[in-house]
């Protein structure tokens, strides 16, 4: 039978169909500059999205957009406005300790300008690079009132086939002395993305693999106006939504969420998009960073660290064993030596001073611990209340440059709240005014902070090698968990594992790796200071030509370039340091041995230097290699083992 619309069924059907496109906006695109991956960003009935693809290929589902201030909704009821052409973004910046030197950072840059239903205005930016997608958003106009942001509505929406590699985050006031949460736990590898989450959800870095495609998510940029966040997955769906912190982790003026008066920007989310070789080699966490505040970075000297506590804890922070790691730190030609927790009470303000003098006749500089303190932290070490005011860091800092100190370790914050956020920046600018060197220790993940505050040589946020001489249990998970390291936190930040005890632990525990995979951790691990985990006693049995490697190793590195591995199997990558490579390799697997097929004619070098380990604990094989002979060479190394080549 014919059906015959009447002229009203038409127009009433006309203008659904006008309604229904009007809620269902796709907005401009925004591609790398190679083309390969594309954002397109959506408007559905007043809810903003976004979808990443690769090569053509959805690696990211449309995945929701948005924020929610205390005075304004702006994650719903949204209505497109206007965006501006793209913009190619350039930046050419310097690293003084990283991956990479001289960095070149390429975009393209496309704004949409929204308002809600109120005419509340938000900008979301995003930045599409080569290796990876960033977005963050502006909040227009001016006020004269502080806005407070309640949620984010930002999240990352995989399929359900995904794998994961994430760490869960500590719940807060648990651990020592209610101090967490410190980032110091172990990666849950090669999970499903529905696997159920920690209450308090995963931290960032969070390294995601769909089909062939890897995705490691982070934060960058963050300022003393937002809090730190991290990832929930509550719904088990695939879906990471960005979580604040819990209302407990606030110091001082107790203040959680971001605040800020307008106009102000949140801080970039990271999405590093490719292969493993772009995970290792992206710098995407400092191109994204702030650049350096103005400051004096002459006194900025990356190097090795000598560091007593580590091998013989608390009881002995005396004047006669620093003197000794002293000694240790001259002979391997170490530049620092770390003293840490209650120097001032068992060795004292006027002995320190002595140690200070006595350690510049050696070319070493002095390093001394402290508590983050504050009525919030109830740890009885120190140094304590030094560092709660700008007028008390005034004083201690005027003090330790008078005396000739180089830096400090500052330890125990517990917390991502804006009020502790804002805290480790005040630290920092005081620190760059007395030219302090800074490392911060049961700390949060320092988010790209060591581009803007370039004195910030380290951060822990990992669980350490500390962990290992406490528990057997880390010590035998030592080997994949640093097998993790290189492809999450220490992807984009320094990090202060403290690596590389290459004798023996002299606690309970009893080290699982082999001397040959400790000494790969110096070139595998970056760390503007890199605090080694050997003694005086224990260096005394390692073979010559490891303790002359130590002595030569570079303090920093020009280029880095990613060889083979897995995420928390193995990993062989190289460090560039004037014309040298460092190549290290460490097999993650406790039980098989495993052999590396490399080729080595990529590097175009005459000779080298191959360090494996020998047939003791301690000791090492040399073998020396000859080019264009060698240039492809075949690597065995035990379980749990390693090596080291030096290229030249």
């Amino acid at each position: 039978m014919k059906k015959v619309f009447s002229k009203p069924c038409f127009i009433l059907f006309f203008l659904a169909l006008s309604a229904f496109q009007l809620n269902a906006q796709t907005l401009p695109l925004v591609k790398s500059p190679d083309g390969k991956i594309e954002v397109s960003v959506s408007l559905s009935s007043g809810l903003l999205n976004y979808r990443v693809s690769l090569q053509n290929e959805t690696v990211l589902k449309p995945s929701s957009l948005g924020i929610i201030r205390e005075d304004a909704d702006l994650s719903k009821t949204l209505i497109f406005l206007s965006s501006t052409p793209v913009q190619k973004v350039t930046d050419n910046y310097k690293m003084l300790y990283a991956k990479k030197r001289n960095i070149s950072y390429q975009a393209n840059k496309k704004v949409y300008h929204l308002r809600n239903a109120k005419n509340d205005l938000l900008d979301v930016i995003f930045q599409v690079s080569n290796d990876g997608v960033a977005f963050r958003y502006f909040f227009p106009g001016k006020s004269n009132d502080v806005k407070y942001i309640k949620q984010e509505a930002s999240s990352f929406n995989f399929d359900t086939t995904a794998r994961a590699w994430l760490q869960p985050m500590q719940a807060a006031k648990t651990g020592f002395e209610q101090t967490n949460p410190a980032y110091e736990a172990n990666y849950q590898q090669n999970i499903s993305v529905t696997a159920n989450p920690p209450k308090p959800g995963w931290i960032y870095p969070a390294l995601f693999k769909h089909n062939n495609t890897w995705l490691l998510i982070t934060e960058a940029n963050l300022d003393t106006n937002y809090c730190a966040t991290r990832l929930q997955s509550t719904e088990r769906n695939g879906k990471f939504t960005v979580e604040f912190p819990d209302p407990r982790e606030v110091i001082k003026d107790k203040n959680l969420v971001p605040r800020a008066r307008l106009p102000f920007y949140s801080p970039w989310r990271v999405i590093t998009i490719g292969g493993l070789n772009t995970i290792i080699e992206s710098t995407l966490g400092t191109d994204l960073a702030a650049p350096s505040i103005k400051m004096n970075t002459a006194f900025v000297k990356p190097g090795k660290s000598s560091w007593s506590w580590i091998m013989s804890k608390d009881d002995f922070i005396v004047y006669d064993e620093q003197i000794k790691y002293i000694d240790f730190a001259a002979d391997m030609k170490w530049q620092y030596c770390l003293i840490d927790a209650a120097w001032d009470q068992k060795i004292g303000y006027e002995k320190a001073k002595q140690l200070v003098d006595y350690a510049a006749k050696k070319n070493v500089g002095i390093l001394l611990w402290y508590n983050s303190a504050g009525d919030w932290n109830t740890v009885k070490y120190t140094p304590k209340d030094k560092m709660v005011t700008h007028e008390s860091r005034v004083a201690e800092f005027s003090r330790l440059k008078n005396m000739g100190v180089k830096g400090v370790k500052i330890d125990f914050f517990g917390g991502d709240g804006q009020s502790v956020i804002k805290y480790y920046q005040e630290i920092l600018r005081d620190a760059a005014d007395y030219q302090m060197l800074v490392n911060f220790h049961g700390a949060t993940l320092p988010r790209g902070w060591s581009r803007t505050y370039p004195h910030l040589l380290t951060t822990e946020a990992v669980k350490g090698f500390e962990m290992i001489t406490f528990n057997q249990s880390d010590a035998n998970a030592e080997p994949t968990h640093c097998a993790m390291l290189p492809f999450t936190r220490n992807a984009f930040d320094p990090m202060d594992f403290t690596p590389m005890n290459l004798y023996s632990i002299p606690t309970r525990s009893k080290r699982k790796t082999t001397s040959g995979y400790e000494l790969a951790l110096s070139v595998i691990f970056l760390s503007g200071i890199q605090h080694f985990a050997e003694s005086p006693d224990g260096m005394s049995h390692v073979s010559a030509p490891a303790k002359e490697f130590l002595r030569l190793l570079p303090d920093s590195w020009d280029d880095v370039k990613f060889i083979q591995g897995f995420p928390g199997k193995d990993v062989v990558l190289g460090r560039k340091y004037g014309n040298k490579w460092y190549i290290a390799g460490i097999n993650g697997d406790s039980t098989t041995q495993k052999t590396f097929d490399l080729d080595l004619s990529q590097f175009k070098m005459k000779k080298g230097q191959l360090l494996m380990d020998g047939s003791e604990n301690a000791s090492f094989v040399e073998e020396r290699l000859a080019f264009p002979t060698d240039t492809r060479k075949k690597i065995t190394v035990k379980p749990s083992g390693g090596f080291v080549l030096v290229l030249e």
